[in-house]
């Protein structure tokens, strides 16, 4: 008897320490730092690592930094001097990040403007695990052109297609900022497996813009995140830069969020200020909204072939 109750409380402790176990490795928290930046390439990237040592203390897991957060925002004009802002991925910046990755262990997500080689250049973000290790990088794959965000002019679209990264607390998948309206894109990387969506970004107002066309433009940019959410029935991290840039005619808008798999906000920042925050999220969600609103159960794959025309018409 004595024998038998020791083997069913080893079994049983097993048992629920795994259970345990996996429920946890559901739960991960997720930092968002949004922040302004300077001229100075050297005091962005040291700002982004204190920024990131708060979010640990904070009890961050996994933290995502915004958009080409070394630098002010230079795609506003078509200047050959901010080619020099560029650096090899992996390289200084990474060299840097994955220290202070291993030292917290924490996941981090940093948005750099690469030079792959003379005269090459790609927007890009690069993944470093909680053991500090490089898991690999994204380049963006969307590149826009309109008034104040020249980025054709800089970046060569990403070539390495979508991607996901498995890290020590969640399978994520990167996306960058124009990326964001796109739903192609979302729903090709959550196919891959992404657990969690992140979208780095870089995206504000003209400051001489009316402001009932400020609220539709961030509703819209953030109704089409969310919407990325519902459809793939995933979470969705999108963290933006904070402040005025361009001599004052721009200001960056903030609001960075996080939502849930079916669309509800979890976290939303100010549109003025800085702000370091950590907010939970259970993976395991997923499997609830895609059970109960199954969306990829009831796709007609066969008949999307259309979508890889750039519009449907008799040529």
């Amino acid at each position: 008897m004595y024998k038998l109750i020791v083997t069913f409380s080893v079994h049983t402790f097993f048992t629920i320490n795994f259970a345990l176990q996996f429920f946890t490795m559901s739960k991960v928290q997720i930092g968002l730092v949004q922040m302004t930046c300077s001229g100075s390439k050297e005091a962005n990237l040291q700002k982004a690592i204190d920024e990131t040592r708060e979010a640990a203390a904070k009890g961050a897991q996994i933290v995502c930094l915004q958009e080409l957060f070394t630098s002010l925002y230079f795609c506003d004009v078509e200047d050959y001097e901010n080619f020099k802002l560029a650096e090899s991925i992996p390289g200084e910046s990474t060299n840097a990040l994955s220290v202070v990755a291993k030292e917290l262990g924490v996941v981090i997500i940093a948005s750099l403007f690469e030079k792959r080689t003379q005269g090459l250049y790609h927007n890009t973000t690069a993944v470093i695990d909680a053991d500090g290790t490089y898991l690999g990088k994204y380049r963006k794959m969307h590149i826009p052109d309109d008034p104040a965000y020249y980025e054709k002019f800089y970046f060569t679209p990403g070539d390495l297609g979508y991607k996901v990264f498995k890290t020590k607390f969640a399978t994520i998948g990167i996306l960058i900022c124009w990326d964001q309206w796109y739903p192609e894109a979302s729903r090709i990387t959550a196919l891959m497996g992404a657990e969690i969506l992140f979208y780095p970004t870089a995206i504000g107002w003209a400051t001489n813009q009316d402001e009932a066309t400020n609220t539709e433009q961030y509703n819209a940019w953030q109704t089409m995140q969310r919407s990325h959410a519902i459809a793939n029935g995933v979470h969705v991290v999108s963290v933006n830069r904070v402040g005025l840039e361009q001599n004052g005619a721009m200001k960056f808008w903030g609001g960075s969020f996080v939502a849930n798999p079916f669309g509800s906000l979890l976290y939303k920042a100010s549109h003025n200020d800085e702000e370091t925050t950590v907010v939970e999220i259970d993976t395991q969600k997923t499997d609830q909204y895609r059970t109960h609103w199954p969306f990829l159960r009831d796709r007609r794959i066969d008949s999307y072939q259309p979508i890889t025309k750039r519009f449907i018409d008799e040529d």
